[in-house]
């Protein structure tokens, strides 16, 4: 199959999960083409079965900024054209979903089916899409999709009640590619002892630092916690809310965190840690918590979405309230304070993260593909 992905390049998870999906594929024998306004972070590799297609965006005085939805539908029509694409599977609703459905109009003018497959990560749903001034874009184009999917059932169920969606959309869960997480302990309590002392605990955030993260909790969190333990806190990713989160480290007085950016080793540092953080308002599946436990790293989450079925409540880690910082602050104490129960946890954690191997989900993508094209065929 020749397959076009479209997806944002960024830290988000939508991102990673379509290139490691797309990486899948190649490794499997198919052709993929990927669409995006820069290099995906985590299209690490070289594959002659691997194409990457940046978008050339038309920058006008006349326009608030560059029209990137346009841009990308005429991308997909070209490729599409001069590929042979068999489909097009677009990651995030908006507006790639969009671009996916005039792509699809124009191509039908010269009789060219591209079937489109629209997978929902949550910000397209939970957040953006339910902005009254879009809405109906994006409840239009989510019925003109061929497929929904969705990457969890709290996801799926927000989408029927925010939207008049009258199709089918099939959950199918993010994953995991556990060779990322495969390191020698050598390697492992080397690159350690760069960022810690050996008596001291790591605590880790991983993510795009938008307002829905509430990175601020946080660092709320490990000001409370490192009171009572000697610990490192390494802040990993970037986005809009970076400065005003180190301007509150800064004035918390804490002197042992460490921001890293946009890290292209976000496997070893998970695989250092000994404590993730996430403190979000809104999850719809949370693969940064689910990559965090791969590595052997129990979690401390808020409750909301898809959380609680990757975080396992005193098993994996903890769930508390949004918002609630002394109850996080408590659970990371106490975790971190007993070597036992830590290790426990630790081990409850890689076990249960199995269960999203890709070697698990994968195929539910391959099959999901050849039973759309062999609908088309029909």
């Amino acid at each position: 199959m020749k397959i076009g992905i479209v997806c944002f390049p960024t830290y988000g998870g939508s991102g990673v999960v379509a290139t490691e999906l797309g990486k899948s594929l190649a490794d499997h024998g198919h052709e993929v083409h990927f669409f995006s306004y820069d290099y995906p972070f985590r299209l690490n590799v070289f594959s002659e079965n691997i194409f990457f297609h940046e978008l050339n965006t038309v920058d006008y005085p006349l326009f608030i900024g560059k029209p990137y939805d346009l841009a990308l539908t005429s991308k997909i029509i070209d490729v599409a054209k001069h590929e042979k694409l068999d489909l097009l599977h677009v990651h995030y609703a908006i507006p790639h979903s969009v671009s996916a459905f005039l792509a699809k109009q124009i191509l039908k003018e010269d009789d060219y089916y591209l079937p489109v497959i629209t997978t929902l990560h949550g910000t397209d749903i939970n957040l953006i899409g339910k902005d009254p001034s879009i809405q109906p874009v994006v409840e239009f184009v989510l019925n003109q999709s061929d497929v929904l999917t969705a990457v969890s059932k709290s996801l799926m169920q927000n989408t029927f009640n925010h939207f008049k969606v009258n199709k089918e959309i099939q959950v199918i869960s993010n994953f995991i590619d556990f060779s990322l997480f495969n390191f020698d302990q050598n390697k492992i309590d080397k690159y350690r002892s760069k960022f810690a002392q050996a008596e001291q605990s790591i605590i880790i955030h991983v993510s795009n630092f938008r307002k829905v993260k509430r990175v601020d909790d946080t660092l709320k969190v490990f000001a409370k916690t490192s009171k009572d333990i000697n610990a490192v806190m390494l802040m990993v990713g970037d986005g809009p809310e970076r400065q005003h989160v180190e301007d509150l480290t800064r004035s918390l007085n804490l002197s042992n965190v460490v921001f890293l950016g946009k890290a292209r080793s976000v496997e070893l540092l998970l695989s250092i840690s000994d404590l993730f953080l996430l403190t979000s308002s809104s999850e719809s599946f949370g693969l940064s918590a689910l990559e965090a436990m791969a590595a052997k790293t129990p979690v401390i989450s808020s409750n909301i979405g898809g959380l609680p079925d990757i975080n396992i409540h005193n098993k994996t880690g903890f769930l508390c309230d949004v918002g609630d910082v002394e109850g996080m602050a408590n659970q990371a104490i106490k975790l971190l304070n007993d070597a036992d129960m830590l290790d426990e946890f630790k081990m409850n954690a890689f076990e249960h993260a199995k269960n999203f191997s890709i070697e698990n989900i994968y195929p539910i993508y391959e099959q999901l593909y050849t039973d759309l094209l062999g609908s088309k065929n029909v």
